[in-house]
């Protein structure tokens, strides 16, 4: 008698394999997943679309604000973070918007935020209508609102502000004037951040440098204003050209009164294309984190052909000695640059 061991062993395998099936249906119809559903991952990456960026760093929390990239009529939304990298939102108290239209001043082009904590409130100082406007809230999140829902009085339009307030007490704004061009401009503060003093007014920078227009436009643009103080001299940070320019870029100035004179870092631009292989990079805020590193957010083009919507991004900034003149130099460290990217949950479908 002969005996096929080969067939018995098939026969065997096979049985096992129908068991572990009908085991494996029964599961998955006491679990009711039986339609097969496809599972995707729980959390994924998103770029960020805001411009004209700027965090607020606020008892261990970091708060981003930009110009709107989806719509800039609308006012502004928030993301927080608590190591740079890893952002959550929007997460405004106002359906993701920490400044939401008609809470303040403005009607459309809600533009440049920037957030900063005094007497015991937060403020934001912001563009709306072509105009600066201040707000303020209990909480980064918002809402910031305006009692009188008016701008500072001004005879031209004006934008990008940046308050500064000096070891002193003294504050200052900084901020682009309309005229001729966009040109910089600082103008001291009431106490209350009401309005400026009209007699302290004074031009500060205007782009006349062959790199602040490379496009030879008739209207030169000089913008993004942001003020460091380091061992007593002011530096002046800000970006030139139209922001649709391959070519934008942020440069800075320095001084030894936060009036002027300025004079400009003959190593300008200190951030462009050519050092971080992006076009449009510019007018953006600094930032310590945690450990007291210096970061700059920016923003930058969509893409190399497509201007918007502008992506935002980061990059260390550090001071260097300058053997050239003595004083510490402004140097940004193009291989820490990285985007800002917020975490999405996704959710499954069938």
């Amino acid at each position: 008698m002969t005996i096929n061991i080969f067939a018995k062993s098939c026969s065997s395998a096979g049985l096992k394999y129908l068991q572990f099936f009908i085991w494996l249906f029964f599961i998955l119809c006491c679990s009711g997943q039986a339609t097969w559903a496809q599972v995707k991952t729980d959390n994924t990456s998103s770029d960020i679309y805001l411009a004209d960026p700027t965090i607020f760093y606020h008892k261990g929390q970091y708060y981003l604000y930009g110009t709107g990239g989806a719509n800039a009529n609308l006012g502004f939304t928030v993301y927080t973070s608590r190591d740079l990298k890893s952002w959550a939102g929007p997460i405004g108290v106002n359906a993701g918007y920490a400044l939401r239209k008609g809470d303040a001043f403005g009607e459309q082009g809600f533009w440049a935020p920037q957030v900063f904590y005094y007497r015991n409130q937060f403020y934001m100082a912001y563009t709306a209508n072509e105009q600066i406007a201040i707000a303020t809230s209990s909480s980064p999140l918002g809402p910031f609102t305006q009692t009188k829902k008016q701008p500072l009085t001004a005879p031209v339009k004006q934008i990008d502000p940046f308050v500064f307030i000096d070891d002193d007490g003294r504050k200052y704004l900084y901020h682009v004037r309309l005229n001729q061009g966009n040109r910089l401009f600082v103008a001291e503060m009431t106490d209350d951040l009401s309005a400026i003093k009209p007699e302290t007014l004074k031009e500060c920078l205007t782009a006349v440098e062959p790199w602040e227009n490379t496009a030879k436009a008739p209207w030169p643009v000089a913008e993004g204003p942001s003020i460091l103080k380091h061992k007593n001299l002011y530096y002046f940070v800000y970006s030139t050209n139209d922001f649709r320019n391959p070519d934008y870029a942020v440069g800075y100035a320095v001084s030894k009164s936060p009036y002027g004179p300025w004079e400009k870092y003959t190593g300008n631009p200190i951030i462009s294309r050519n050092n971080l292989g992006q076009n449009g990079t510019g007018h953006g805020d600094f930032v310590k984190d945690k450990k007291g590193n210096l970061t700059y957010v920016l923003h930058t083009h969509f893409s190399a052909t497509k201007v918007g919507p502008r992506k935002t991004a980061i990059v260390n900034i550090r001071f260097e000695k300058d053997k050239a003149t003595g004083t510490d130099k402004l140097v940004a460290d193009e291989k820490s640059f990285y985007f800002l990217q917020f975490q999405a949950k996704e959710v499954g479908s069938r």
